[in-house]
């Protein structure tokens, strides 16, 4: 949906009550309004500036919920309730973010409260991840399912995890840290940006991808990727992912690397919580599976799986691409908001 123009509800189509989800990242806060349905009213983005600290972003994104209101023409009182999600590490429960790697100087600051101070309203905490998930399991790729994780490649490797129609935190507010699952034990094991050694986001985050590469182009100064860089393109995914369509064969293998070590940690989640379905989602899914990179990505992972898994599991799991984009979160901030709506 992020790359897409949004379709809109209009408010006499709505099925109150209504909801407002924020879903804050490093670069920008995204904010929706929707309906009982999780149908999109209005939506508000804008500038993280984490830079400016913390209290001039939550009162900003306080003010994001009275721009939603005013977008569609309703009081902010008219909204049933606010959702939030933010980075982890957190505590969930006292609504603090505890290390925000991506937000410096957002350390224990209580982003739950202030938000709820600006925008009036009692505010739902989640994690950022955890939110994307239930808002792909209440509207889009897994609406079919009662269970489902949802694995999502960008910067870092976050997730969330849906089991029997409810969202899953854990008792410390740590569940779901998929990219910190070990999937490398060597001793050359890489390097996550938290220090930890072999974890599934040293390997399959768009930092990661872009570590990999940086190391094997001296060793493939002849692949159309090594030009390009050498050329003075900024090394990225989607510059792999371009190269790879054309043909290259270092930017194919780096992609589908990432892909047979994604399919290792899936593996992993697989048989410890044995959802019905799979989710990839994120900033880096290569197009999807309309694209023909993305479309072999996902074959590569769905065959790393088969290989490893339990035969029944391998059989029975879908494994599929996320359908809501950068939507997603904020959605699913404004979903879990209405479960704490009584209905």
């Amino acid at each position: 949906m992020s790359t897409k123009k949004r379709s809109l509800l209009p408010l006499a189509e709505a099925r109150l009550p209504l909801y407002a989800g924020i879903d804050l990242g490093g670069t920008n806060i995204k904010a929706a309004l929707v309906d009982d349905d999780g149908r999109m009213l209005a939506f508000h983005t804008e500038p993280t500036h984490a830079e400016r600290g913390p209290e001039d972003t939550a009162a900003r994104m306080g003010r994001m919920v009275h721009t939603l209101a005013g977008m569609v023409g309703i009081a902010t009182s008219d909204i049933a309730r606010v959702g939030l999600g933010t980075p982890g590490p957190q505590d969930l429960a006292t609504g603090v973010i505890l290390r925000a790697g991506n937000l410096p100087g957002w350390d224990k600051f209580p982003v739950r409260d202030r938000v709820a101070v600006h925008c009036g309203h009692d505010v739902t905490y989640a994690n950022d991840a955890t939110a994307a998930a239930y808002g792909e399991f209440w509207v889009g790729s897994g609406r079919d399912y009662d269970s489902l994780i949802l694995l999502t490649l960008g910067t870092g490797v976050g997730g969330g995890i849906i089991i029997d129609n409810a969202s899953i935190d854990g008792a410390h507010s740590h569940a779901s840290e998929f990219g910190h699952i070990i999937v490398d034990t060597a001793a050359t094991a890489r390097i996550c940006p938290f220090g930890h050694s072999g974890d599934l986001e040293a390997y399959c985050s768009a930092t990661a991808l872009k570590a990999r590469a940086r190391d094997a182009i001296p060793q493939n100064a002849e692949s159309s990727l090594a030009k390009a860089v050498a050329a003075g393109e900024e090394l990225t995914p989607i510059l792999i992912s371009r190269e790879a369509a054309a043909g290259d064969p270092l930017a194919t293998d780096l992609i589908l690397e990432t892909a047979r070590w994604l399919g290792i940690g899936i593996v992993t989640l697989m048989h410890t919580l044995d959802p019905e379905a799979v989710l990839i989602g994120g900033a880096m899914t290569f197009g999807g599976e309309a694209a023909p990179v993305g479309k072999a990505f996902i074959e590569r992972v769905r065959a790393e799986v088969r290989s490893r898994a339990f035969p029944l599991l391998a059989e029975k799991t879908i494994i599929r691409y996320a359908s809501l984009g950068g939507d997603a979160g904020s959605i699913g901030t404004a979903g879990l908001a209405r479960r704490n709506v009584a209905h």
